[in-house]
């Protein structure tokens, strides 16, 4: 009878040690399982999630996005939620997450994801051949800048053929300015001479008979 007690006093001993066990180990593994460190990250944005973690010490977070910070660092008890805002980007960028935990390293997070240059949606028209400059024509010429024709000033000497005829022609001889007189007054003269010398011819003859009879 002794012998059996002293058997189950052995059994529930083991039992008990085994379950202090069991259950020193659930409690050690327990915060190992409780850190829940979820984050996405898209085109646009990065969503972090941070929960169960120990709200006995100091946790800290940041992000950096191609090496510059995106959120600079933060302290945080049991939890942190926060949508961070992607700058525009053309090309890929390199998005870097640091958790650390207060109660030990292994349960700090050290990762980096990518995030992808955003597809539009909205298709981009082709675009429209831009038409050929049209010429501007030139300015219509005001009265100013129209060429006048100048008037040909008659000259102080004018050709033979615009002189007008004159009146009477010049004599070739050069004869003195008309006086007043006829040009058949000299024949006229010479006539009236001619007349006196037949006249004095005439009597001298008739004299010279007369003394010619006596």
């Amino acid at each position: 009878m002794t012998a059996i007690k002293r058997s189950w006093r052995r059994s529930g001993a083991l039992v008990a040690v085994a379950t202090a066990g069991v259950f020193g180990v659930g409690l050690a593994a327990g915060p190992a399982q409780a850190h829940t460190p979820v984050w996405s990250v898209t085109c646009t944005e990065v969503q972090i999630d941070l929960t169960q973690y120990n709200s006995q010490v100091e946790n800290t977070v940041s992000v950096t996005v191609d090496g510059k910070d995106l959120l600079p660092t933060e302290t945080f008890k049991k939890e942190f939620h926060k949508k961070l805002e992607l700058p525009k980007h053309s090309s890929e960028l390199s998005v870097r997450l640091v958790v650390k935990a207060g109660d030990g390293d292994n349960f700090s997070r050290d990762e980096t994801k990518k995030a992808p240059v955003c597809e539009d949606s909205t298709p981009t028209p082709p675009a429209t051949p831009t038409p050929p400059a049209t010429p501007t024509p030139s300015a219509t010429p005001t009265p100013s800048d129209t060429p006048t024709t100048a008037t040909p000033t008659p000259s102080s000497s004018t050709s033979s053929a615009e002189v007008p005829p004159s009146a009477k022609p010049s004599s070739p001889s050069g004869d003195l300015a008309e006086t007043g007189s006829s040009s058949t007054t000299p024949l006229i003269a010479g006539a009236a001479a001619a007349v006196i010398v037949a006249g004095g011819g005439i009597m001298w003859a008739a004299r010279k008979r007369r003394s010619a009879q006596h």
